[in-house]
């Protein structure tokens, strides 16, 4: 049995938190909501309910979720965003657009 994981277009009531996308989701306009490789969390999911979106695609694979590993990818994602910010945090555009990054990768933004 393989771990490779592949792609599995779901409805979107099956999706659950932690699970990661197979593909970009656009709105009807093509406009992207969340990019591909985008973890779900409780907020997104909640957010692409309210937006009548219906289906998504995810990565399955043999083997559950960490949830330890996702932790770590999440920690990583935040550590990553500070370096990148670094230099621009101490500004008010900037230290606004580190926040509204943080809160959609923490997955709290409302």
């Amino acid at each position: 049995m393989s771990n490779t994981p592949t792609p599995n277009e779901i409805d979107l009531q099956q999706a659950a938190e932690g699970m990661v996308l197979a593909a970009a989701l656009l709105d009807a306009h093509g406009g992207v909501l969340l990019p591909q490789d985008a973890t779900l969390t409780a907020a997104t999911l909640a957010s692409l309910r309210r937006r009548g979106i219906e289906r998504c695609v995810v990565w399955t694979a043999a083997e559950p979720v960490d949830p330890a590993a996702l932790a770590r990818a999440r920690a990583q994602q935040l550590a990553r965003l500070e370096r990148l910010f670094r230099h621009s945090a101490g500004s008010d555009g900037g230290a606004v657009l580190l926040a509204q990054l943080r809160a959609y990768r923490e997955g709290t933004q409302p």
